[in-house]
């Protein structure tokens, strides 16, 4: 049996990288001169892996399988090339990179990865927003994208964004590729990523697919020139350079910028979180806004593929509008432009962002559509004009890219303000209107974010003592929650599998026989899914044929480690109740009920 130890020395016999193969080699050694705390340590580094999905990598940097470094990338690129040459007989794929510490390294990596499996491999010619990454999939027309950057994520962290182009359209990946390149990956993880071949043999590109995202983007604006008395920040991200070439293409005024954070810094000095939805992280931004007597600011997130907008109220008091705010604000300003235009189409947002889209769409005659979360399916829609989800990711110009972009969306934004001001009104008159013709609409977001982990070991102490478990979903890589129950004591389970990552019905029924087939290898399968419609009738279907040797059974009687389960059948009743997340204005589905 491979001991511990013996994995992380085929780890640091891999790892390229001298800090990180210096931090291993120093905890490797502690671990072996009997240090508890770093052997436990170790554990962690190597307990499983980063999982690759639908968002791709995301997770801190650090030695290890858990982390983010460039032997996982290595793993990652080399898996990704197995896969592009099932895909495509002539694969390609192009490369961006934010600012973020190790950024260039990992895209780097990846195309000399690429270019050695012998796919064309293009590199964007330096840090770069998330969006021309985008744009540059369908500009040289590749077989994917890769982007390196962690979003807004903490500064400790990076990611590893994929791409798919061509005929799956240049968005983000969803199920099954996600499964099917994890498993490519996982094949070139059981070896080493020093025999992977490399090639220098790629193409650094220059500015000319800059430059076209640019135009492209500075095309959107149409009204008069206007003077308008704004404030920018970048958020230490990557966003200033593109969006100021493209305000002056556009023949829009230039912001007031936040100076401290306008340039990338992978250590996001002025901000403890570089989200602009965070608390504090637009206190540099309202500074300069009072100082310039400013009517709004617009943020992009450290990779600029959202917008966040602030603006006073009458006290002037700054406030950030919420992200269902702006969604909306667009989409109705759009939905005009597009009726008078006689276009067709759909208007998008995720289930969790606000209905009133839906309303703008039907006063227009659009249709309209509510999609899972997370943007990539929002970028799948077809006939798309325009989409938005609350976290502040809006796509308005579906034709250029199929992600969020918060290069492009300042524009419209700041377009709407020009056509406001051309009428005498102010971003306050329009949010009055837009009650006026489509009623008000409450958005509220509720998270809790500690500092301190010994706030979860209080929480998992409280479930502990109200003889209480914990399943974790293990939908983040890097969660440390389950953990942290196991040792405080708190009986614990994990998902195993995810029933609905995709909401086609045959994607489905088939992770659904993934957690049979599971369960039948392993004894237990735990599934999670939504009250979605063909969830339910997957369930539905599937519940009611289990296998013979397969039994359906509670939560509770895992956690109580039961040895007799429950008679089968253990779940048949389903109730025509809607689901509390399928009240109007959503469709509402069955609710499956147990019966223990």
């Amino acid at each position: 049996m491979t001991t511990l130890f013996e994995i992380a020395q085929n780890w640091l016999n891999q790892d390229p990288d001298a800090e990180t193969h210096a931090e291993l080699t120093a905890l490797l050694s502690a671990a072996k001169s009997g240090d508890a705390k770093a052997e436990a340590e170790l554990a962690a580094r190597f307990d499983g892996r980063l999982q690759f999905g639908t968002a791709g990598l995301r997770g801190r940097l650090q030695a290890g399988s858990m982390g983010m470094n460039r032997v996982l990338v290595a793993q990652a690129a080399g898996g990704l090339a197995e896969y592009l040459k099932g895909y495509d007989h002539q694969p390609s794929i192009v490369i961006g990179y934010d600012g973020r510490k190790n950024s260039d390294v990992f895209a780097r990596d990846t195309a000399e990865i690429m270019a050695g499996a012998g796919i064309k491999a293009y590199l964007l010619p330096r840090k770069l927003p998330t969006p021309v990454l985008a744009y540059a999939i369908q500009y040289f027309d590749t077989t994917a994208g890769v982007m390196v950057t962690a979003s807004h994520n903490p500064p400790e962290d990076n990611g590893y964004k994929v791409y798919l182009g061509k005929a799956n359209g240049g968005g983000q990946i969803v199920s099954p590729a996600d499964k099917d390149i994890a498993a490519l990956i996982d094949k070139v993880a059981a070896g080493s990523v020093k025999d992977l071949p490399r090639s220098q043999d790629y193409v650094v590109l220059d500015d000319t697919v800059v430059d076209a995202y640019i135009a492209k983007t500075a095309a959107l604006a149409k009204e008069p020139q206007t003077d308008i008395n704004y404030v920018y920040t970048a958020m230490h991200g990557v966003g200033y350079e593109v969006l100021s070439k493209t305000l002056t293409k556009a023949g829009l005024p230039q912001p007031h910028i936040v100076a401290e954070q306008v340039w990338p810094d992978g250590t996001f000095p002025t901000v403890n979180f570089p989200n602009p939805e965070e608390k504090g992280a637009l206190d540099l931004a309202i500074q300069v806004a009072k100082a310039n007597n400013a009517e709004f600011i617009i943020a992009n997130d450290p990779d600029a593929d959202r917008l966040a907008v602030a603006v006073p109220d009458a006290e002037g008091n700054w406030k950030p509008l919420h992200g269902n705010v702006v969604g909306c604000f667009l989409g109705w300003y759009l939905a005009k432009q597009y009726q008078a235009q006689g276009k067709k189409g759909v208007l998008a947002c995720s289930l969790v962002s606000s209905p009133a889209l839906a309303e703008i769409a039907k006063r227009y005659g659009f249709e309209s559509q509510e999609t899972l979360t997370g943007f990539k399916y929002i970028g799948k829609v077809q006939g798309l004009l325009f989409g938005f989800e609350e976290a502040l990711g809006y796509l308005v110009d579906p034709d250029k890219v199929r992600d969020k972009d918060g290069i492009s969306a300042a524009i419209v934004f700041l377009d709407l303000v020009r056509s406001l001001k051309k009428q005498g009104k102010t971003l306050a008159d329009y949010a009055e209107e837009f009650t006026k013709e489509f009623g008000a609409y409450v958005s509220g977001q509720i998270s809790i974010r500690v500092s301190d982990l010994s706030e979860i070991g209080k929480l998992m102490t409280a479930l502990r003592e109200r003889h209480l478990a914990f399943l974790d979903s293990r939908t983040i890589g890097r969660s440390v929650a389950g953990k942290m129950a196991k040792e405080q004591g708190v009986r614990t389970l994990d998902r195993h599998i995810f029933l609905d990552d995709s909401d086609a019905f045959a994607d489905v029924q088939r992770q659904f026989q993934a957690a049979v087939q599971y369960a039948q290898k392993h004894g237990i399968a735990i599934a999670i899914g939504h009250p979605r419609k063909n969830t339910i009738a997957v369930l539905q279907a599937g519940i009611a044929n289990l296998p013979a040797d397969v039994q359906l059974v509670s939560m509770g009687s895992l956690w109580r480690n039961e040895k007799v389960a429950p008679p089968k059948p253990f779940m048949l009743l389903f109730s025509e109740m809607p689901a509390p997340t399928s009240i109007p204005p959503y469709t509402a589905v069955p609710l499956l009920r147990g019966v223990p």
